[in-house]
């Protein structure tokens, strides 16, 4: 799970621009990293224009997927990550990244130095970490798999006690036979 960038577009009418963005190419080869941003610019313009405003959708490429929240204020928000990168946690990260935008830059019409992006683009790469409903999912996935692991340990154990018995049961007969046996083999016998 990797998130490649983040971007804030304003929409004009039916155009829309770049006026903030940060990227973490890192996983990409170093000559790559050119044409991958370049091409994750021309995919965010053009994905952001044909969204609606107030609406969401997510975008799937060949290795990577494009969130996008167009607010209704005219700024959109694209989230360009891999593929198995959870959809509601970019769309809660693109939530809360436009709102603080137009708080911070509410008449942006140019390129703004958007430093706060760098920082949600480090925090969310783990999203277990940066969302917490996720987290709490986490941890009671893990909590289920600790719960089967006893229960199927209770079982093995209690399969264990089961055979115990019966070899329990079977040793308390032949205890009985053998008494029984001992008895008639003495009775012919007379101690003094």
């Amino acid at each position: 799970m990797k998130i490649f960038g983040i971007l804030v577009l304003k929409k004009d009418g039916d155009k829309a621009q770049i006026i903030a963005s940060h990227y973490d190419l890192s996983s990409f080869g170093y000559f790559q990293r050119g044409s991958v941003q370049e091409f994750m610019n021309f995919s965010s313009v053009t994905i952001g224009e044909r969204t609606p405003p107030g609406t969401r959708q997510s975008v799937e490429g060949e290795n990577n997927v494009a969130h996008v929240y167009s607010h209704p204020q005219g700024i959109v928000g694209v989230v360009m990550s891999d593929k198995d990168y959870p959809s509601r946690v970019a769309f809660s990260l693109l939530n809360r990244v436009t709102d603080e935008f137009l708080v911070k830059y509410p008449n942006a019409t140019r390129p703004v130095n958007y430093t706060e992006l760098e920082g949600y683009v480090v925090r969310y790469q783990d999203p277990k970490e940066a969302d917490p409903l996720m987290k709490v999912q986490n941890e009671l996935d893990e909590t289920t798999e600790i719960m089967r692991q006893t229960i199927d340990s209770v079982l093995k154990r209690g399969e264990k006690l089961d055979s115990l018995v019966d070899r329990s049961e079977a040793l308390s007969s032949q205890s009985k036979m053998f008494y029984k046996t001992a008895k008639k083999t003495n009775a012919c016998c007379v101690v003094m």
